[in-house]
């Protein structure tokens, strides 16, 4: 991925903590993929002991992947101090959750001890995402399962074309592609990738709307290579009368590509170095 297109660590951080007052209230796009992630774990049969959630957010995967896997111990990790104290607000008495403040990039976890990982989106806003999927395979027993959802390339177009045309600097991630998702996983070591895609569409009534949601959500530009200085007021009005006018004075839809999948542990990482599988060598199930 190109340098200017990766993910500022620290500013998603600030963002996030600003955040995670508000996060559940304007979280529903999480909360659909929380569904879509138990719907396709529902038939797995996998004994798990331990069960980490990769950027926990506010805690609501933790809860649900704690009555999913019962009898678990679930981890629940998260960068942003503000979303875990949200979190443990909401932890309930007797619960086997505990938070971990962690990078993603580097997990104070040992080699093969934990059964299963979730990710609800995470994998979407990381600044190197070839680094936590080493992370996930080293921290993955044999056969462990590593469970995710994440955005395809073709999320947030219209907010991509409408920044295009009147500013050349970058303002809307590149998610990766399911295919080069595959290869990534199996050259950090996991195995067996299996993905599939579906896709959700949001309709908003106004630019206004939307990125007070983006906001809400701390999906906001947090990219390397952004203007340092402030985006100025006429250039966003700019942009938001593209966003409006490519509507057709109708709702604003923005259309999220939605990339699940899963792997499997093989209880042992692949060295530094570019691991290519053949694009069709990758199951995908068509819904």
């Amino acid at each position: 991925m190109a340098k200017s297109f990766r993910v500022n660590s620290a500013h998603l951080e600030r963002r996030s903590d600003r955040a995670a007052s508000g996060f559940e209230a304007a979280g529903f796009v999480h909360a659909a993929t929380l569904g879509g992630l138990l719907e396709r774990l529902e038939p797995m049969r996998v004994e798990a002991r331990s069960v980490v959630d990769l950027g926990c957010r506010t805690g609501a995967a933790s809860r649900a992947l704690e009555r999913r896997f019962r009898g678990a111990r679930v981890i629940a990790v998260e960068r942003s101090q503000c979303m875990l104290q949200k979190a443990l607000g909401g932890r309930r008495w007797f619960s086997r959750v505990s938070y971990l403040r962690a990078d993603l990039h580097a997990l104070p976890l040992a080699d093969q001890s934990v059964d299963v990982v979730v990710s609800n989106l995470a994998l979407a806003a990381l600044d190197d995402p070839v680094a936590v999927a080493r992370e996930v395979a080293r921290v993955l027993r044999k056969d462990g399962l590593f469970a995710f959802v994440t955005l395809g390339p073709d999320s947030l177009g219209i907010l991509r074309r409408a920044w295009e045309r009147i500013d050349p600097d970058p303002h809307v991630q590149r998610f990766i592609d399911m295919h080069d998702l595959g290869d990534l996983f199996v050259g950090a070591g996991l195995l067996n990738p299996v993905l599939d895609v579906d896709r959700l569409g949001l309709d908003y009534a106004s630019s206004s709307a939307l990125f007070r949601d983006l906001t809400a959500t701390a999906a906001r530009n947090t990219l390397a290579g952004r203007r340092r200085t402030l985006t100025g007021t006429s250039r966003f009005r700019r942009m938001r009368t593209e966003l409006e006018a490519s509507s057709g004075g109708g709702a604003i839809r923005v259309d999220l590509e939605l990339v699940y999948g899963h792997c499997w542990g093989s209880g042992r990482t692949r060295p530094d170095g570019d691991v290519h599988i053949a694009p069709d060598a990758i199951p995908v199930r068509r819904r």
